[in-house]
């Protein structure tokens, strides 16, 4: 039987440009080797202070669309009190306050249960920060 608890950390590259990153297939892999066919709850976590999780789709343009969004309402500048890195960086450490640093989400039969135009995505505009973690738990 499987464990009704299971945990795994994805290592990902996301460069020196702000970018959504989609992990969805990198989630239904996940579930495909851990759930066992169980109904449960899939939780998506980025343990960084400068990078998000969203649900949006991809693929049409909202992913551009969501990062000249948060150029409007985070701009790249030197307004905020945190300055260390970058010029605009102290923006980055604000960013978790708009796009959370976790999803929960639904799994029925062993699946991701997901809107038809919904993808699970990292939002990175640390570009200092090249490398990323992501932990995927499954609990059912």
């Amino acid at each position: 039987m499987p464990q009704a608890f299971t945990t795994r950390v994805l290592d990902l590259t996301t460069g020196t440009a702000e970018v959504v990153t989609d992990l969805t297939s990198l989630c239904e892999k996940f579930l495909a080797e851990t759930a066992g066919g169980r109904d449960g709850l899939l939780n998506v976590f980025v343990p960084h202070a400068t990078a998000g999780i969203a649900l949006i789709e991809t693929g049409a343009g909202s992913d551009n669309d969501l990062l000249s969004a948060l150029h409007v309402l985070l701009p790249a500048d030197d307004r905020y009190q945190h300055r260390h890195g970058s010029p605009g960086h102290g923006r980055d450490h604000v960013l978790p306050a708009l796009v959370p640093p976790h999803a929960t989400l639904p799994v029925v039969g062993g699946m991701l249960e997901l809107g038809t135009w919904q993808s699970v995505c990292l939002v990175d505009t640390n570009k200092d920060n090249p490398h990323r973690q992501v932990r995927l738990s499954f609990l059912g």
